[in-house]
C-alpha cells in the first residue's frame, strides 16, 4: 500500500511543524528585538572617570565625564577613555543580543549566522 504524500516517512507533516516553529521563533525575535532596542547598557573606563550609556539600537545616549579626568594637557587620554567606555558598552550590548538570540533559537548554529546581528 502506497503512503500518502510525496515524501516517505511523513515529511509533509514534519515540514508543517517546522514552518510553525519558524513562525513562532520569528514572532519571538520581533518581540524581543523591540524590547531590546530600548534597553540601556552602561560601561565605565578609567575607574569611572568616563561613563557611557548606549541603547540596544547601539546609540550613545549618555556620556558622563568626571571633571578630574579633564586635563587640557592630555586630551588624548580622555579621548582614549571615552573610546574604551563606548566599546565596552557596545560589547555588553552585543553579548546580551547574542544571549537573547540563543534563548530563542535554542543555540541552533545552522541558521547561517542569523544570531549575531539581528538586534
Amino acid at each position: 500500500m502506497a503512503k500518502r504524500g510525496g515524501f516517505p516517512g511523513g515529511m509533509p507533516g514534519n515540514m508543517n511543524n517546522l514552518m510553525k516553529q519558524a513562525q513562532r521563533m520569528q514572532r519571538q525575535m520581533e518581540t524581543q528585538q523591540a524590547e531590546f532596542e530600548v534597553k540601556e547598557f552602561t560601561a565605565a573606563a578609567g575607574g569611572k572617570a568616563v561613563e557611557v550609556t548606549v541603547t540596544g539600537k547601539r546609540e550613545v545616549t549618555k556620556v558622563k565625564i568626571d571633571p578630574e579626568a579633564v586635563d587640557p594637557d592630555d586630551v588624548e587620554m580622555l579621548e582614549d577613555l571615552i573610546m574604551a567606555a563606548i566599546n565596552e558598552a557596545l560589547r555588553k550590548c552585543e553579548e546580551e543580543s547574542a544571549a537573547s538570540m540563543s534563548k530563542i533559537t535554542g543555540g541552533l548554529s545552522g541558521l547561517g549566522g542569523l544570531g549575531g546581528g539581528l538586534f
